[in-house]
Order: C-alpha cells, then structure tokens, then sequence
C-alpha cells in the first residue's frame, strides 16, 4: 500500500542533523570514533538546584496528572522575573508569557498561527533551518535575506524596504545569531522595530544565545520602545542552563498575541510535566554566578576549538556569541562540505558545513563548544596529525580510514 505524503511536505526533508547524527552512529557503531563538534547539545549537567527540584516534585503523587496549557503560575512568574532581572523587561505572567515545550516548538506554533498560502516570510541566510522548514510547511513563501560578512551579518535593511514587501506577514530574526555568533546592539534592533513598524511585519525574534560567552549585557528585542507592537520574542532554557533535552521554553510579547497561538498550541499538547516545570523555576532563579562559571568552562574551550580551526587553515572571526565557532573555510576548498568531508575522512572529527544554513554559509564551517576540554585535545591532536602528514608530502590519514558504511 502506498500512502502519498502530504504536499506540505514537498519541500521539506528531514532535519540535517537527524541524519547527520544517523550516520556517524554508524561510523562509530563500525569503529570510527568520531569526535562530534557539530551539534550544540550542552554537555554540562544543570546546577544542583535543578535536578534537586526535578526529583522532589516527581516524588509527589499529585505531580503526575496534565498540567495547563499556559503552563503553572509559578513557571510564568519565574519568567516573569527573569525578564526584568536580566533584561529591564516587564511582563505580565498571566498574559504575556507562554512556556513552551523548547522554543523549536514555538516556531510551528507561531507559523501555524499566523501564516497561510499567500503569505511571505523573510528569513535569514545562513540562519536556523527550521525556518525555512516551517515556513515551507505551513505554505508559505519563503524569502531570504542575505547576511555576509561584508554587512556585519547583519540585514541590510535599506535594501529590504526596496523590495515588494506587500505580502510579507513575518520576519524571522535571531541574535545573537546562530551560526555565525553575531550579537546586535540597540542601535540596530531599533531600526529593525522602526522597519517593521512601517511595513506592517510581524517580527518573531529566536534569543537563545545571549548568556553565552556574551561580553555585553544580553538584550531582548521587547525592550526597545514600541517592539510589543510588533515583535514576539521566543527564548530558552536549553543553552543558557543545560537543559536542552528538559524542553524548555517561553514565548512572550503581546497578549492578544500569544493568545491566538494558544489556540493553536492547546490542540498540540497536554501541557509540561509538573516536575521540569518546577526544575525550571528553579533554574530561572539562579544568580549570575551560574553564568560566570559556565562562561568560565566555555571561555577555555573556545580557545581549542579556535586553535584547531586554525589548524585547518580556517579564519574564525573575533567575538562571537554562543555556544559555537563559525569560521572561514580556507583556500584549497570548494566550500564548507568539502572541508567537512576532508576532516571527518582523515581526522574523525565531524564539522558542520555552512551550507546547511544556506548558501551564504557555503565558505564557512560552525564548530560546537559542547565537548570536554580533553575531547578538544583529541580533536586538535587528530587534526594537527593530519595536517602534518600532508606537509610532509602524506596525504593519508595517521590511522585507518573511515570504515566502509
């Protein structure tokens, strides 16, 4: 029997990572051991507090049954203050904060809400793949706006306002940016709420990454004057407190907003398991210590993984933010695949290609933060074996090759 797909999906394949992460299972399944630096999947645990909190509620015999769909007071308040804490942005928890199961979900909720056929999305190249894909899955058109290196990946967005933006319903943005680490000031995301104003566009800004090895004060779109007209802000707990496989995220901005995408979210789910709800109050209240601490791990890894993309002949820029390295590809290669092709073969260390971001990432490669200092060690160790055989005349690898799949 043969069931045809859906045409939502005509455009849309799976996930790279989903099988990127498929096969190097199998390497390593084969022997390989593959060292991975592509995805950013906190290898550090959650403070104490967390896990602690997690443990007592699920000890609870109440603690097991559905929750709401917006999530407990509790939660909401936590987000709440962690707003005005770390951001000088007042919310009201019970009608300007949504949690949310990790806020990739709250991607499809907000598409699913607002966008149909005949509506237009502008969304980042490079950027998160799950733009496009959702965009693409809930019929959309979809149109980039280019980032490079010569704009400060940063949207021109004169050249923008010249464009048809008629039919343009969203705009996706995302800084500090995800891959190439760049972080936005004031000045130009109150241009952005300015641009938006004036055409009519609902922003929907992706703030995971401000915790993260950020030399200045994280800043959230929604505290730029008028921003709540037009703008929601989508943040999570995965980077900033080690809690990417817990689920947790928020959505906040305007009220009638988020109330139309609870319309949409109330049918997806049965709300958030009381005991990562309380975990997360938990972890919300943590003071800046945490993030001294966990800046202080990320800040000595850093150092290695620039010294191995260096190694590579790879021109990383100065000053990202996040949990990633993106760096120029060096002459001698077609583009970021071919480089990531080349380190996996003769070094078992997996890269991530630009390419995957879009075609302007195509020069580039990202490298992830999430693996022990030691395992850099090895990374780098592997790589500088490599690059020093093919100096010396050998291109082959030190060891043996990749097994045959």
């Amino acid at each position: 029997m043969q069931v045809p797909v859906a045409s939502r999906l005509a455009h849309t394949g799976e996930y790279y990572f989903s099988r990127k992460l498929r096969e190097l299972a199998a390497l390593n399944a084969a022997g390989a051991n593959i060292i991975n630096l592509g995805i950013g999947s906190p290898d550090l645990p959650p403070h104490p507090s967390v896990t602690a909190a997690l443990t007592a509620t699920a000890a609870l015999p109440t603690a097991h049954g559905y929750q709401g769909y917006q999530g407990t007071p509790a939660l909401r308040g936590a987000m709440a203050d962690f707003y005005q804490r770390h951001y000088d942005v007042a919310l009201d928890p019970a009608s300007e904060i949504m949690p949310l199961l990790g806020s990739k979900e709250g991607l499809m909720h907000i598409g699913m809400t607002f966008l149909e056929a005949g509506d237009a999305v502008l969304i980042p190249n490079p950027g998160y793949p799950t733009y496009r894909a959702v965009a693409e899955i809930c019929g959309a058109e979809v149109r980039e706006y280019d980032l490079t290196a010569a704009t400060g990946w940063l949207p021109d967005l004169d050249a923008l306002a010249q464009t048809d933006l008629a039919r343009v319903k969203l705009m996706l943005v995302n800084y500090p940016h995800m891959p190439t680490g760049t972080a936005a000031d004031l000045p130009f995301l109150t241009r952005l709420v300015a641009f938006a104003r004036q055409h009519e566009i609902l922003l929907v800004h992706d703030n995971p990454y401000g915790f993260i090895l950020n030399e200045t004060p994280p800043i959230s779109l929604l505290a730029v004057p008028g921003a709540r007209e037009v703008a929601l802000e989508l943040n999570s707990l995965s980077k900033s407190h080690n809690l990417a496989g817990w689920r947790v995220g928020m959505l906040v901005g305007r009220a009638d907003l988020l109330a139309d995408v609870l319309r949409f979210k109330s049918n997806m789910d049965s709300g958030m398991f009381l005991g990562v709800q309380q975990a997360a109050v938990a972890a919300l209240a943590l003071g800046d210590d945490w993030f001294t601490e966990l800046n202080a791990t990320y800040r000595a890894r850093r150092e290695l993984v620039v010294e191995l993309l260096r190694a590579l002949g790879c021109a990383p820029a100065p000053g990202q933010v996040g949990l990633f390295i993106w760096a120029a590809v060096p002459t001698g290669f077609a583009d970021g695949y071919a480089l990531s092709d080349a380190v996996l073969a003769d070094s078992r260390v997996f890269l991530t290609p630009g390419g995957i971001f879009g075609s302007n990432g195509n020069g580039y490669v990202r490298a992830s933060l999430c693996q022990p200092e030691s395992v850099l060690r090895e990374a780098l160790a592997r790589v500088n074996t490599w690059k020093n055989a093919q100096k010396a005349g050998h291109a082959e690898p030190a060891e043996e090759s990749l097994p045959q799949q």
